[in-house]
């Protein structure tokens, strides 16, 4: 090896500061305190070794990390810490070693440009940028005839025909543009040309609370298009006016079509311990027919007290929902707090355990439990620490990319990423950051032609844009 283990060299460090932590200490703070005199700011390295370049004694898993704070490595001279670090503190180190490496890894990556040539690991990759506007798409679906609906979530449904003209479709519903609210998805049926159907959820105010805030919900609803005006609505879910308490944060929602069955994620609102709580919508994901009808089979159907619409619990915020073209099984993206965002495969009843495990931590750099498992809660088939804000998806299927049939494609919003996942044996065996930094990603969807198309956001320019991606000859 380049250096002897720079993690036993660091974590000795640590150990001998006398170190105590309370759930409220930051890691920062912990870090900065007992670590970085040694190891440097960034992590990079002085008197003790980088913490930056991913050589370890063991396999660098969370696992062993944890182990070697919490028992030491007495061959090495690194005393036990878990007399005087908790199981909940532990955790929050190795999530700050995680975030530092990953930002030396990502600054690696190339940056492609719109309109311009990138190479990947199977294809090289043409950008071309489609359409741009002003605020936040958060959505986008096309149309059998190539034509693509999209929505802003200031409350306005689009639709961009194949000469690239955009018109905005009226009368849709009236939205609650707050916090992370406003029109959210948007997805037409899968037997669109037979029924013209087109389903959107949209975060909904239904009044307020006892200290005269406004509240809302997430709602589910469809309609139809005619002569570019939102006609026909029907309301399919709102949850029962007891559980409204939404004050503008985690209102999920993507859906999934499979059959006759619609399913829908609606994120934990703001209150994590509703995800556990089966009288709540909150932090679920729902199964209904597509015309609002409760199948019998649900799960909890004959629950007194449990929603029936409840498919599993113990979601954070899912924000991407796909069913898999070929084993029909569905998939979501969940939002973790700082670290821990989750892949899930999506199974009748289970229970993912927010906020009981996790794999992150506060955004204040604040422990939020020491388990990343317990009996009983599934486990993410795929995470990421730290966070990268994990957005819309979906599985590539059409030939234009030839090596990338049956990948997975994920949008990123904090780390402004597209990455590809290969799944095999419901297992992720590839992840791949295809491109990074042209913008915020919130949705990936391909175009009838075959090609991948993203949706990215510029905060701070309020604007968005639609990019197609091909590939380069």
């Amino acid at each position: 090896m380049r250096k002897t283990n720079y993690l036993v060299t660091a974590l000795s460090i640590l150990c001998t500061s006398s170190l105590t932590a309370s759930a409220a200490v930051k890691v920062e703070d912990i870090f900065k305190a007992n670590c970085a005199s040694c190891h440097g700011e960034q992590l990079q390295g002085g008197m003790a070794g980088s913490l930056l370049d991913a050589t370890w004694l063991k396999d660098g898993s969370d696992k062993s990390l944890s182990e070697a704070i919490k028992f030491g490595v007495k061959e090495k001279g690194m005393p036990a810490f878990g007399a005087s670090l908790s199981e909940e503190t532990i955790r929050t180190l190795v999530v700050y070693i995680r975030e530092a490496g990953y930002r030396a890894d990502v600054q690696a990556i190339k940056t492609p440009t719109i309109n311009k040539r990138f190479s990947t690991k199977y294809h090289s990759v043409n950008t071309q940028e489609v359409t741009s506007t002003s605020g936040i798409i958060w959505a986008m679906d096309f149309l059998p005839d190539g034509s693509l609906l999209y929505t802003l979530r200031e409350g306005q449904l689009w639709l961009l025909d194949k000469n690239g003209q955009s018109t905005q479709i009226k009368n849709t519903p009236e939205v609650w543009h707050r916090g992370q609210g406003g029109m959210l998805d948007v997805m037409p049926d899968p037997d669109y040309a037979q029924n013209g159907w087109v389903y959107l959820s949209y975060s909904k105010k239904t009044g307020q609370n006892k200290a005269g805030q406004d509240i809302g919900i997430t709602a589910i609803v469809r309609g139809k298009i005619k002569n570019n005006q939102w006609v026909e609505q029907q309301t399919l879910f709102e949850a029962p006016k007891q559980t409204h308490r939404n004050r503008g944060w985690h209102f999920g929602s993507r859906f999934a079509i499979s059959g006759e069955y619609l399913f829908f994620s609606n994120g934990d609102e703001g209150h994590q311990d509703d995800a556990q709580d089966l009288a709540t919508q909150n932090g679920k994901v729902h199964r209904i027919y597509k015309n609002g009808q409760i199948p019998k089979d649900n799960p909890f159907f004959n629950h007194s007290k449990a929603l029936k619409t409840i498919w599993t619990y113990g979601n954070r915020n899912p924000q991407g929902l796909v069913k898999h073209p070929i084993t029909h099984q569905i998939w979501s993206t969940e939002h973790g707090p700082r670290g821990g965002d989750e892949l899930n495969l999506i199974t009748k009843g289970l229970n993912y355990g927010w906020p009981k495990i996790t794999y992150g931590m506060n955004y204040d750099g604040t422990p939020i439990t020491p388990h990343t498992s317990l009996p009983g809660m599934q486990q993410p088939v795929h995470q990421w620490t730290p966070s990268i804000a994990v957005a819309g998806m979906n599985f590539y299927t059409h030939k234009l990319f030839q090596q990338w049939q049956g990948d997975l494609f994920v949008g990123s919003l904090a780390k402004k990423q597209l990455h590809r996942l290969r799944i095999k044996n419901d297992k992720v065996v590839e992840d791949e950051i295809i491109l990074k930094g042209l913008g915020r990603i919130r949705d990936v969807v391909a175009a009838p032609n075959g090609k991948l198309y993203i949706t990215m956001n510029d905060r701070q320019a309020n604007e968005s844009k639609i990019i197609a991606l091909s590939p380069s000859k």
